[in-house]
């Protein structure tokens, strides 16, 4: 069988640059991405490779009174088409509660659900293939909030629940509830001089990453099969669709192909089931690619939410209390529901103190579209309600918001309310302090617009809609609390493989994990611990693929952290082999010794010998294991545990201006403080945060899919109708990082690519806020919400 060309290659880091630990590298796949010539999983090839097409629901809640494939089947070039009849093994999978059907079991549940699937020579053959099947539908009403959902009459989406979760729910379109109580309420409320309630909403956002879902399935000789795919988690995809092939887990291999961002959104299945099923029935390879509009209905989005908080306060600015309750939409399938829910409960107060909090979390089946896992996840919601109730409260008290917020600001050894002892640096009052006191922009002088100023840098840009009249500056500011790495008793654990040996004389390592890069820098940073522990120059990454051991999702904040940690730990073993093999061959005291240079060095610095003359023909070849300190389950009933290995902390201070007769919002800039712990790569981290503060700048002015209310029809599947923040609208970020290391942690860094994310939307709606004097409830900010009003 011919091979597929445009997979990725081992990638060989030899470039330095100074950096955090070791020696930093530029990027591998660097020079590739920026010339063009960076091998996506879009690109994968093969020459007797067919084409695989998927129709969808146009419906978001019907069932299917008719389904003819055979006006398919006679256009020529079809090779094979496939219904949920056809599923010779597993009918479902899912991420956490296996609930989801490989394609529409007969009932459809979401807008774009998938109906068949069709495998042909040509793509535009399989397309039209799919448009000739015949599918009469009978509509139903849809499920499309809580009200609908929880109604006595309402549809159960999912009547054969069995999952972990529906013990501990009231009805049984809620996927999961978790409530967080701690001290009393009641007597709280009672010694407070201020109380401030407010609803507040979040929309749908999409992760909008660049490269559309795409893979190659390839049937194999010993009646296995080989996937391409992108994704984020190798091994979880190969856990939920090995049953629906019927085949063990050791006879479906996935490898990584290029990964056009993630951001959450490759954490659930797309086309690696569909691919594979069609390649097992055909016997040859499919290839599998969605445009942007089947994209939009290929995979899960951020949970929109519907917020009510209350807070309590002293008249010399102490909070009393704080009560929540929050209603995340989860659209028809669970997906991460269970985990986003726990986020944004456990999290909901916020970094702060407080003697009593009282939050409820509800995660919904609907029949809108299924949401999971997306940048910040359930603390991005959560984080824009809790900021702006400080922000209010603030304003009834009289005070400055920020120093508000330092008052009640957590800090090491503070409990959450949770139970949890905050036992790493949490430095909010610091964060809040650093990013106000960065300069401010200048203000705009906008009497010399008609003299040579740029129109680009008002509301409107060259759409020339004003130069300077109706437009008012604001500030605001904001501060967000996130966990790093999986939690609630998950066994979060990495996999690293380190192999040393002499290649042309000189010492070599070739490192091999199933960490899934997707665009963060993770193959970077992993060969700058290679570097740092093993003191060799010359480190090779082979591709990500299933026989490496388990590395977890990239997700949460947690590569660096874990997979990092495995290597970590790998090299640590492999360095003791070496000393050992030394001591052996050239009788070496057993302390003291160290790699460094690509030599062993004695307790005085001084060289013993080169790594080459000690390794000579031997290979030392280590595949480990890494945990991070256990967590729990939080409790159904009150919400105690140790949920969480670690807290990430982030401020923000946006600028913006507003021209208050049109609505329009220029972001003029958007400073940021956050804790990294150890910047390992403070290049990356920089890109992280400036790259998780611009989600969050889509997130509070641009980005939504528009849902429609009664039908749960999705408006917007195009970059066209959803907006995503370009470069003219990404305002210039200037970032202060600390770094205060977390004991606890490999090297004592911290996952530093979600907390922006969390802060950057509030403190944006803190500034229109301030800037126009309304009182902004939802986002994303919209013209009529600033006009209307």
């Amino acid at each position: 069988m011919a091979e597929v060309t445009n997979t990725p290659t081992g990638l060989t880091q030899g470039t330095h640059t100074p950096g955090g630990i070791g020696e930093s590298t530029l990027r591998p796949d660097g020079t590739l991405k920026t010339t063009g010539e960076f091998a996506y999983a879009s690109d994968l090839w093969h020459e007797d490779m067919l084409w695989g097409h998927t129709l969808r629901a146009p419906h978001a809640h019907a069932r299917i009174t008719r389904l003819d494939i055979g006006p398919a089947l006679q256009l020529t070039g079809v090779q094979a088409v496939l219904t949920y009849e056809d599923l010779p093994h597993a009918k479902t999978y899912g991420l956490e509660i296996a609930d989801q059907p490989v394609l529409c079991d007969g009932r459809v549940r979401f807008h774009g659900e998938p109906v068949a699937l069709v495998a042909a020579d040509h793509p535009e053959t399989a397309r039209r293939a799919a448009e000739r099947i015949v599918v009469e539908y009978e509509v139903l009403p849809a499920v499309t909030d809580e009200a609908t959902a929880t109604a006595p009459e309402a549809p159960v989406l999912h009547p054969d629940r069995e999952d972990a979760h529906f013990a501990h729910v009231p009805h049984p379109n809620i996927v999961h509830r978790q409530p967080i109580i701690s001290g009393d309420l009641a007597s709280a409320r009672a010694r407070a001089d201020v109380i401030v309630a407010e609803d507040y909403e979040v929309g749908m956002q999409d992760q909008a990453f660049l490269g559309p879902e795409s893979g190659l399935a390839v049937p194999a000789d010993d009646g296995g099969i080989d996937l391409y795919v992108s994704t984020q988690w190798l091994h979880v995809d190969r856990k939920q669709i090995a049953p629906v092939f019927g085949l063990p887990e050791d006879k479906v291999r996935l490898t990584l192909s290029g990964v056009g961002g993630a951001f959450g959104g490759r954490e659930d299945l797309s086309m690696q089931a569909h691919a594979g099923l069609l390649a097992l029935r055909t016997g040859r390879p499919v290839k599998m690619v969605y445009n942007r509009y089947e994209s939009f209905f290929g995979h899960v989005h951020r949970h929109p939410a519907r917020l009510h908080y209350e807070h309590g306060a002293t008249r010399d600015g102490k909070l009393t209390h704080v009560a929540a309750r929050i209603v995340l939409d989860g659209g028809a399938y669970a997906s991460s529901t269970p985990a986003v829910v726990g986020n944004a409960a456990s999290l909901g107060l916020g970094p702060y103190e407080c003697p009593a909090v009282s939050i409820e979390v509800l995660g919904l089946y609907t029949n809108n579209p299924p949401c999971g896992a997306m940048r910040g996840f359930g603390a991005v919601q959560a984080c824009f309600a809790y900021e702006s109730q400080m922000d209010r409260v603030a304003a009834e008290l009289g005070l400055d918001p920020v120093d508000f917020r330092q008052r009640n600001a957590m800090s090491q050894g503070s409990v959450m309310p949770t139970g949890q002892v905050v036992d790493s640096p949490a430095p909010v009052a610091e964060l809040l302090r650093r990013v106000r006191e960065l300069p401010l922009p200048e203000a705009a002088q906008w009497a010399a617009v008609g003299s040579g100023a740029d129109l680009r840098d008002l509301p409107g840009g060259l759409s020339n809609t004003t130069h300077g009249e109706g437009v008012v500056r604001g500030v605001g500011y904001a501060v967000g609390i996130k966990n790093v790495g999986f939690s609630e008793g998950f066994d979060d654990y990495s996999t690293a493989r380190v192999r040393l040996e002499v290649i042309a004389g000189e010492p070599a390592v070739t490192l091999h994990t199933a960490m899934a890069e997707v665009g963060q820098g993770g193959v970077t940073v992993h060969a700058q611990i290679v570097r740092t522990e093993l003191g060799v120059s010359q480190v090779t990454l082979r591709p990500a693929d299933t026989s490496a051991g388990n590395a977890g999702s990239t997700s949460a904040s947690r590569q660096t952290y874990v997979t990092g940690g495995a290597i970590k730990h790998t090299c640590e073993a492999v360095r003791e082999a070496v000393l050992d093999l030394g001591q052996r061959k050239f009788g070496w005291p057993a302390e003291g010794l160290a790699l460094a240079g690509g030599k062993v060095v004695g307790p005085d610095g001084v060289s013993l010998a080169g790594l080459a003359d000690v390794l000579d023909e031997e290979v030392i070849d280590l595949e480990l294991e890494w945990r991070h300190r256990p967590t729990e389950p939080f409790d159904p009933v009150h919400g105690q545990g140790n949920g969480h290995v670690q807290y990430a902390f982030a401020a923000h201070r946006a600028v913006v201006e507003v021209d208050v007769e049109l609505g329009l919002v220029k972001v003029v800039e958007l400073a940021c403080a956050q804790d990294v712990g150890k910047a390992l790569n403070p290049l990356s981290v920089l890109g992280q945060i400036q790259g998780g503060s611009t989600q969050g700048l889509g997130l509070a002015v641009m980005e939504e899919i528009v849902v429609d209310p009664a039908t749960s029809l999705v408006r917007n599947p195009s970059f066209t109708d959803y907006l995503i923040p370009t470069i003219l609208d990404t305002p210039p970020m200037p970032v202060d990082i600390l770094e205060l290391a977390d004991e606890h942690a490999p090297y004592g860094l911290r996952g530093a690519g979600e907390a922006p994310t969390l802060s950057s939307t509030p403190a944006i709606v803190s500034a229109i806020r301030q800037a126009t004097g309304i009182a902004l409830r939802r986002v994303p900010v919209r013209p009529e919400h600033i006009v209307d009003c």
